[in-house]
Parts: C-alpha cells; sequence; structure tokens
C-alpha cells in the first residue's frame, strides 16, 4: 500500500511565493500546506537584519507551534546603487499600506535617469527548514540582473516586471512560470532543498 504523503508547511501568506513553493514540490510524496491551509492566523514578527535571520525565525515559531516540518523563506532585491535596498524589507519598502505596484514606483522614482550599467541588482532567498522549534536545514538563492527603466510583463509579482534578467533578455514578469522558476533566487534556494528534504520528512 502506498504510503500518505508528508505533510510540510510553507510558512508564507504571499501567494505567488506559496504557488511556485507548491509547483517545484509537486513531483514529490509531500502535502503542501500553506498557512491557511493549516487554520493558522498566527503572525511571526520579522526583526531579523538578514534573510537568514528572517527565514530561521519564521521555521523554528510555525515549526513549534504546529509540530509541522515548517519550509520558511524570506526574501528581497538588493539594488547596488540604493547601498543594498530595499533588502529585507522589500515587501514593505513603500511605507504602511505598501503594494506591489508603489513598491516598484518607488525604486524607479530612486534610480531615475541611472545608466544600466549602474541599475545593477540580485534577487536574493533565504530558506530554512525547521521540525519542533529546531533548524534543521538552511540554504540560499541568489540571481543577478538590472533594474528596468519601466515596468514590463504581467506575470510574477513583487519586483519581478523591472527586474531584467540578461541571459533570457526579459524581466521576470515576461517568464513563464516554469522559465522563472528555473533560474530564479527562489528556484535555487528550492532546488538546494528538495535535494535535503526527504530525509527529514519522514524521521524526526
Amino acid at each position: 500500500m502506498a504510503s500518505r504523503p508528508a505533510d510540510l508547511l510553507v510558512a508564507t501568506t504571499n501567494r505567488g511565493k506559496a504557488r511556485e513553493i507548491a509547483a517545484a514540490l509537486a513531483s514529490f510524496p509531500i502535502r503542501v500546506l500553506s498557512l491557511s491551509d493549516a487554520g493558522i492566523d498566527l503572525s511571526c514578527p520579522e526583526k531579523g537584519k538578514t534573510f537568514e535571520a528572517n527565514a530561521r525565525t519564521k521555521a523554528e515559531f510555525y515549526s513549534r507551534r504546529t509540530g509541522l516540518p515548517t519550509l520558511a523563506e524570506d526574501s528581497g532585491l538588493e539594488i547596488e546603487a540604493l547601498g543594498g535596498k530595499p533588502g529585507v524589507v522589500s515587501a514593505r519598502y513603500s511605507g504602511p499600506g505598501a503594494t506591489d505596484a508603489r513598491n516598484v514606483s518607488k525604486v524607479l522614482r530612486l534610480l531615475g535617469p541611472l545608466p544600466r550599467a549602474k541599475r545593477r541588482a540580485r534577487f536574493v532567498c533565504a530558506m530554512a527548514l525547521a521540525r519542533d522549534g529546531r533548524i534543521l536545514e538552511t540554504v540560499r538563492g541568489t540571481v543577478r540582473g538590472t533594474i528596468g527603466f519601466a515596468p514590463r510583463g504581467s506575470g510574477g509579482f513583487g519586483y519581478d516586471p523591472i527586474f531584467y534578467y540578461h541571459p533570457f533578455r526579459k524581466t521576470f514578469a515576461e517568464l513563464e512560470p516554469g522559465e522563472k522558476n528555473a533560474v530564479s533566487h527562489r528556484g535555487r534556494a528550492l532546488s538546494a532543498m528538495i535535494r535535503r528534504l526527504p530525509r527529514f520528512l519522514h524521521h524526526s
């Protein structure tokens, strides 16, 4: 008789992130649960100064409170000309009530007419896997590109419409989901984590 798929809690309320992670894990005997799937409305404060610190905090927090193996991530955009900002505050860069559109507009306004050579940026993703409040594994993925002069494309989320990926000559928002997942910061972190997942999910 086939074994029951292992449950894995993905600690995010961002639907775009949850969708990308679930798609990457679709071929594994894993039942991916989002926070809403698991009926969890607890909020974990993200006060870390690095992506890794925030990912670890969320993984520990939710795994301790649910008893489920928990995969958490923190990710964002770092722009050289802005001294690495928006960084860990990427999702709320434009202030209270921040939206993707407002965040994108702020970045474009701050960069102004800077030439492409001075618009270098990278997406960063840190992931942590925890069980019962204990970190089992951490990984990191990055991808480099430049910030465009105007949004392009209707796919993806966040800063994807202005993140230009030179090997494909497109923004992340112009890529098909499979194309993006193969090269993105989150896709690269997931690839590293996937190699480690099976031995943790079925054993304490």
